[in-house]
């Protein structure tokens, strides 16, 4: 594979003491035994554009986003392969006509997001982030008034029942929880198999004790936790955000979370992220909030990293890499053209 030449955005760039890559070790190790030229990027201002992009095999992009200006030079690369599993923040459209293939890593982000999941159910359940602070600030008188809530007999509802979902459903199965599930995508057959009953959305909402999002964020799904789904869920009810901010109406909440409607909220994503020191959901002792990097883990950046570097290999090779998002990029003269190469 000599003569290739893969880009990776600057955010991967390791400052001093860290190993291979921001996010430690994330298997770049691959690309020296095969050959194959590669680079961090320089530094962007939060979007690729084309000029730092042209003449790329395959970019392995972390946070930027990849705009229709990204890809529209004279070179842009075959591959965007993105580290996790959100690719909101690429013009899929504008890929697709330049014939640019766009990858996700689902193998490498489902059991880390899973397990962050869980922690986060039971982080708010036990009101571990309160009781933190009670013993910081000498208030062990105050700890009865935060008992917590078990799962054993409570009713869990996953919105949205793909990947990371199925191994949220797997991992929470032990706890003697009822799940149910509202994704209209999802497989009936592989849903039973897991155990979860398929419901609409309302009812969902009606009957769940805590309401887990994992959905991805599209038109469709913008707000779809807005003033009235919260109110149609059940009083002291808990709600989980691990997916896409904007997938709940944040105003909306605040106001749920503050009349005691709801018990509490688990959020590692946000409408706005930063959020701001302003911001209302900073002043609520019933949240436990994460800065979007609950699941960064050491097995998150490896597994991902690997699921990304070997979509670049697969697409260097002449073959169409696993996970593409885009599969219209695919029908393009550039794919037609390498896999003749």
């Amino acid at each position: 594979m000599s003569g290739v030449q893969v880009g990776l955005t600057a955010d991967f760039a390791p400052t001093e003491g860290q190993v291979e890559s921001s996010w430690g070790p994330i298997g770049l190790g691959r690309l020296g035994e095969l050959g194959i030229n590669w680079n961090f990027l320089p530094p962007d201002e939060g979007a690729l554009t084309s000029h730092d992009v042209d003449g790329y095999d395959a970019i392995v992009v972390g946070s930027p986003a990849v705009t229709a200006e990204t890809v529209s030079g004279e070179a842009p690369p075959r591959l965007i392969a993105r580290f996790g599993v959100g690719y909101d923040a690429v013009d899929l459209v504008a890929c697709n006509a330049a014939g640019v293939a766009v990858t996700i890593t689902p193998d490498g982000a489902r059991r880390p997001v899973a397990a962050a999941t869980v922690a986060m159910v039971l982080g708010l359940t036990h009101n571990i982030v309160v009781k933190d602070r009670l013993v910081r600030n000498a208030r062990w008188s105050d700890r009865m008034a935060w008992q917590g809530v078990g799962l054993n007999g409570a009713t869990l509802g996953m919105v949205g029942l793909g990947n990371i979902g199925t191994e949220t459903v797997t991992l929470l199965r032990p706890f003697g929880l009822t799940i149910v599930a509202y994704d209209p995508w999802a497989d009936p057959e592989r849903a039973a198999g897991v155990g979860v009953r398929l419901v609409e959305l309302d009812e969902l909402l009606d009957i769940s004790d805590i309401v887990v999002l994992t959905a991805a964020l599209t038109p469709e799904t913008h707000h779809m936790i807005d003033a009235d789904a919260l109110a149609q869920m059940k009083p002291r009810a808990f709600l989980v955000n691990m997916a896409r901010g904007p997938l709940i109406d944040t105003a909306a909440l605040v106001r749920a979370l503050s009349s005691g409607h709801l018990a509490g909220a688990g959020l590692d994503v946000f409408e706005t992220e930063p959020l701001p020191q302003d911001h209302p959901l900073l002043g609520l002792d019933n949240v436990v909030l994460a800065p979007h990097s609950l699941a960064w883990t050491d097995e998150l950046a490896l597994g991902n990293g690997r699921s990304a570097l070997r979509a670049v290999e697969q697409t260097l090779a002449g073959l169409v890499p696993e996970y593409v998002v885009n599969p219209g990029a695919l029908g393009h003269q550039r794919w037609a053209e390498a896999s003749r190469a």
